[in-house]
């Protein structure tokens, strides 16, 4: 039976894994978003939804998971977003599971794992390698508040409520960079991956 590698790929929102993403896509991994898993998790009238919606009604509205209202609360205050985490978590553990397991019986030979709350969730353990993207704060605020239509003073809660940069660094076997230059970006990941395709042949190696 062939073994299935699996990658971690995570770092700050706003470092542009969306781009590297895509560059793991095109060379033959299939690819798992977490934040899909996490929107799942939370669909009105799921398990999860439930249990979210008696521990912190003030989230919701209409029955529904207020993003907005949402992203403006958790980040301004940690014991809550960790209390939500903590909820969350196993849901969204459970779907990545099923995901890994179709992903395996249609023939996967390589699995990224695109997970912004890698570490955080424990999903790291599942990965036989992490890769984390980073870039410069100020790239990475510009791009949070175009995304999500935040204000600078939320995107700026946002990246403070996640790991930093250093820790991303410290804990990951490839970093890379992303803060611009889109072609230098795909060229860093396609050398990454090849890296990844030359260590792991089949059993795990030191790298």
């Amino acid at each position: 039976m062939k073994r299935i590698i699996t990658v971690g790929l995570t770092g700050q929102s706003g470092a542009g894994k969306t781009t590297v993403s895509e560059v793991f896509k095109n060379h033959g991994f299939s690819v798992i978003n977490c934040d899909t898993a996490a929107r799942e998790a939370v669909l009105p009238e799921t398990e999860c939804a439930k249990e979210l919606e008696e521990k912190f009604p003030q989230l919701f509205t209409g029955g529904k998971l207020d993003r907005k209202k949402a992203a403006s609360l958790l980040f301004s205050n940690r014991a809550l977003l960790d209390s939500y985490n903590s909820v969350i978590f196993p849901h969204i553990i459970t779907l990545i599971n099923s995901k890994i397991k179709n992903a395996e019986e249609n023939g996967a030979s390589y699995i990224l794992l695109d997970a912004p709350t890698l570490f955080e969730a424990g999903i790291d353990k599942k990965c036989d390698c992490v890769v984390s993207c980073i870039a410069d704060r100020s790239i990475r605020i510009n791009r949070i508040m175009n995304r999500d239509s935040l204000t600078y003073e939320l995107a700026e809660k946002r990246l403070a409520s996640q790991k930093s940069e250093k820790f991303f660094i410290e804990n990951s076997d490839y970093i890379i960079e992303n803060s611009g230059e889109i072609n230098k970006a795909i060229s860093s990941a396609e050398a990454v991956i090849n890296k990844i395709k030359g260590i792991y042949n089949g059993n795990k190696t030191q790298y």
